[in-house]
């Protein structure tokens, strides 16, 4: 059984611009200038993929998560 949804990261790049990586990947999908393009492919790609969505700042917390997978506890209406 698997530990968890599986989910693509927005992340700082430690060289500059913004990395959108798989959990767990230790190279990135696609690396952007912007965060705001960063968001845009992780979220084109979370969706196409069934995954989390976990958007971090710049001191690497996670600051936002969009659900784009069959989430195990969605929000109820």
């Amino acid at each position: 059984m698997s530990r968890g949804p599986k989910a693509h990261h927005v992340v700082p790049n430690p060289r500059g611009g913004w990395d959108v990586k798989l959990g767990g990947a230790q190279r990135a999908s696609s690396h952007h200038e912007t965060k705001q393009q960063a968001i845009n492919c992780g979220r084109a790609v979370s969706r196409n993929q069934d995954t989390e969505l976990r958007i971090h700042n710049k001191d690497g917390r996670i600051a936002q998560s969009d659900s784009h997978g069959k989430d195990p506890n969605p929000p109820k209406g």
